[in-house]
């Protein structure tokens, strides 16, 4: 009897720790592609920016705010050539994508340069839709850094090239940074069982390659 107490304590222990673990691990291997200069962002073809939610009125929540614009800045400064929205829309009053397209334009990305994906409903849908629906080779993440690590070791497991660019432009309320903290151990966790385990397969759909055309706004030398 109290070997097997013994034994149920240890692997409780282990059930415990292991998320902590696991966020150690995924931090130390993402670290050194994480960037929040965009000096040092290395080009790629297309950034994926992430959903972040939206007030009851339809507009972005300061956390998508902020992804979008720094996406924004990428574009400007020639390190990427095309803006990939990706969120959700499972609702005709929903509609993430198309909220980050209209902010983009109004700080003056073009239309043509904005590709949006509706089905991105979790960060491993969007990451895996890059490479399934969009044909994306390699992406630079655009997302607060508390997220990058999750998103960075997804695209890894998912046989994508990527970089992320932090979108921390304030200080967030200490609610949003309470909920993140505690929310992004448990996805974490979700990743892993997903990518090893589950294997979900997120809604996809109609091939849409991506296309980049071979001159841009900014120098081409930048394009890889």
């Amino acid at each position: 009897m109290r070997r097997a107490l013994s034994i149920a304590a240890i692997l409780l222990l282990l059930v415990s720790i292991a998320p902590w673990l696991l966020r150690v691990w995924v931090h130390w291997r993402t670290k050194p592609r994480i960037y929040d200069q965009i000096q040092l962002v290395p080009a790629a073809n297309v950034a994926l920016v992430l959903g972040a939610g939206l007030w009851s009125d339809g507009s972005p929540t300061p956390p998508l705010h902020d992804r979008v614009a720094t996406a924004v800045d990428l574009y400007k400064s020639g390190v990427v050539k095309k803006l990939l929205f990706s969120g959700d829309n499972r609702f005709e009053w929903y509609n993430e994508p198309e909220a980050m397209r209209q902010l983009a334009m109004r700080l003056g990305v073009p239309s043509q340069d904005i590709v949006l994906d509706y089905a991105g409903r979790r960060t491993y849908d969007s990451c895996y839709r890059a490479r399934e629906i969009f044909k994306v080779e390699r992406l630079v993440i655009v997302t607060q850094r508390f997220h990058l690590d999750r998103a960075l070791y997804l695209c890894d497991a998912l046989g994508i090239p990527s970089v992320g660019m932090v979108a921390d432009r304030r200080v967030y309320a200490s609610p949003y940074r309470q909920w993140w903290q505690t929310r992004e151990l448990v996805a974490l966790a979700k990743a892993w069982l997903d990518i090893h385990i589950l294997r979900p397969q997120p809604v996809l759909g109609e091939e849409l390659p991506i296309e980049i055309a071979t001159s841009h706004h900014k120098s081409s030398s930048l394009a890889s």
